[in-house]
């Protein structure tokens, strides 16, 4: 079967960035299982396994546009220490979602000053070029209770 609309797809990935930095990798995970067409990966990485099949080796090379998109640099912003509390010790790099007018956006602390905080509501893989190395292990037809929950059930997928 190749990978079309509402398939289960089972994949082994490797992502790295253009300097050849690990980002992600299912190795020691176990393989990570979707369902195609519904927006559970990228936009780029679904194109890029359309039509392929079990077996299949793909290199995709995916641009921001199609990925996690381009950095803004107006998501960037100071907020007062305060708006913090009762957290004991923030760190640079640690993650909070935060509401704003057009719903929760996770942000990630990017900067600590005395009194103020520099959060960015970026994705941390946003402006970045992104490599996958993927093999299929396997595309199979999904269940109606997948199609249903709009995600895959069982090993490498959602389990409830």
């Amino acid at each position: 079967m190749k990978i079309a609309e509402n398939a289960v797809v089972v994949i082994d990935y490797t992502l790295t960035d253009n300097e050849g930095e690990v980002i992600d990798s299912s190795e020691g995970a176990g393989p990570l299982a979707y369902l195609h067409g519904m927006g559970n990966i990228i936009t780029g990485l679904e194109t890029a396994l359309l039509g392929k099949e079990a077996g299949d080796e793909v290199k995709a090379s995916i641009e921001p546009a199609n990925a996690y998109g381009e950095r803004h640099e107006d998501m960037k912003q100071d907020v007062p220490k305060e708006l913090f509390g009762g957290i004991d010790k923030i760190e640079v790099g640690m993650q909070f979602q935060s509401e704003t007018d057009d719903g929760p956006v996770m942000v990630t602390v990017v900067a600590i000053g005395d009194e103020m905080i520099t959060v960015d509501g970026n994705h941390p893989l946003a402006g970045v070029h992104l490599n996958f190395d993927v093999t299929i292990r396997e595309v199979r037809e999904a269940s109606e209770e997948e199609l249903e929950h709009g995600h895959v059930h069982g090993e490498g997928g959602h389990q409830h």
